[in-house]
């Protein structure tokens, strides 16, 4: 009976012992070895929250609007993988998740590529990412922007190909790409619409270079770029952007002009002109964009955009005035932490569409206005 009783407390002092042994070397969700990785990881998420009042006024336009919107919301994931290789990933909750014909990703993936330094000069960059076209409004994210002009607020910043970038002196930085010229195939963009002698190339491809300069110290800098695209079989588009920007302690001037020569409408702004059923030609889109920031006080800042952006039909030929559109955004920040980046502001938004005269008569078309407020925040968050 003794024998039996020692028998079973020598088996239960045995069974806790093995289990708080074990309790104790459970594995952290992160093991130790693996913190350290962490350093190397930066996730982001990125928001702009507005409140929006607004008024359309010209032709068919008469309308009010009063509305909350989350004008950017992004996830962003970035890494240092190893001494050379970086990779950078952002998803857009704003855009489609719809997946491209062309690319196979969701256009709510802006980013995904990887950076291999191939040496202390040049870089390689394979996947999505962002073309490198020139000019300071397409610096900016989406996030900071409230308005684009014409061009790039209708044009494909994001796609899938392969980039060099060359750092050729200590200010100087020369990139090259060769990319897809559009996410989708010609059938999936267009439908049915066909335009005379169009026909789907075999690869629609967009070849971007560009030069990024810094003068007297960083006070002037340049970004200029130029590419060509093959959107359908021997015709494409010419871009060019030159982009200048000079700043001191307070003051910040931006100016850019561009200059797109579509042999096929890529922006759709003469397409939807045209009406439906119809691709446009021959377009020209000629732009100039002036961006001024004055830091006022550490917490507040004032800025000023102004733009203009003109369309030209059958330039092969004619040479056909159709529009020009005026944007002017005076905006003011208020950052109320001194060493985190919270902004709250309010901005007032005009545009005004002006048609030709050409264009109200042959395309039933009239002039209008867009009168917008906001208010809102900005908060671009660093989670880790």
């Amino acid at each position: 009976m003794k024998k039996s009783i020692s028998l079973c407390l020598f088996l239960t002092f045995s069974l806790i012992g093995f289990s708080q042994e074990n309790d104790s070397l459970k594995k952290p969700i992160i093991p130790a070895e693996k913190v350290e990785l962490l350093k190397n990881i930066n996730i982001t998420f990125d928001l702009r929250m507005e409140f929006q009042a607004y008024t359309f006024r010209g032709g068919d336009n008469y309308y009010n609007g009063l509305q909350f919107e989350n004008g950017f919301t992004a996830l962003g994931i970035s890494a240092k993988l190893h001494d050379r290789l970086y990779f950078n990933f952002r998803n857009r909750f704003n855009n489609t998740s719809d997946v491209q014909s062309l690319d196979r990703l969701g256009s709510n993936i802006e980013l995904a590529y990887v950076d291999l330094k191939l040496s202390p000069s040049f870089n390689l960059l394979l996947g999505k990412m962002t073309a490198f076209f020139g000019g300071y409004e397409y610096e900016f994210s989406a996030r900071d922007v409230l308005e684009y002009n014409d061009i790039y607020g209708n044009a494909l910043a994001f796609v899938t190909g392969a980039g060099l970038t060359y750092q050729a002196f200590d200010n100087h930085k020369f990139g090259l790409q060769i990319l897809n010229s559009r996410t989708m195939h010609y059938d999936d963009l267009y439908g049915d619409i066909v335009a005379e002698n169009i026909q789907e190339p075999d690869w629609p491809v967009a070849f971007v270079g560009n030069w990024r300069g810094s003068f007297f110290d960083g006070k002037l800098e340049t970004i200029y770029s130029f590419s060509h695209s093959y959107e359908v079989r021997d015709r494409g588009t010419t871009f060019f952007t030159i982009g200048n920007k000079y700043e001191n302690d307070r003051l910040s001037l931006m100016y850019d002009f561009h200059y797109s020569y579509e042999e096929v409408d890529t922006k759709g702004i003469m397409s939807r002109i045209l009406g439906e059923d119809q691709i446009a030609e021959d377009v020209r889109y000629v732009e100039n964009w002036l961006r001024a920031e004055y830091r006022i006080s550490p917490k507040f800042k004032g800025l000023l955009t102004l733009m203009t952006s003109s369309t030209y039909d059958n330039v092969k030929t004619t040479t056909e005035h159709i529009r020009t559109s005026y944007g002017m955004i005076p905006t003011i920040y208020y950052s109320p932490f001194k060493d985190f980046d919270f902004r709250f502001y309010l901005a007032y938004i005009g545009r005004y569409y002006d048609y030709s005269d050409y264009a109200l008569d042959n395309f039933d078309e009239s002039s209008y206005n867009k009168n917008e407020v906001r208010i809102g925040f900005i908060a671009p968050l660093w989670l880790l």
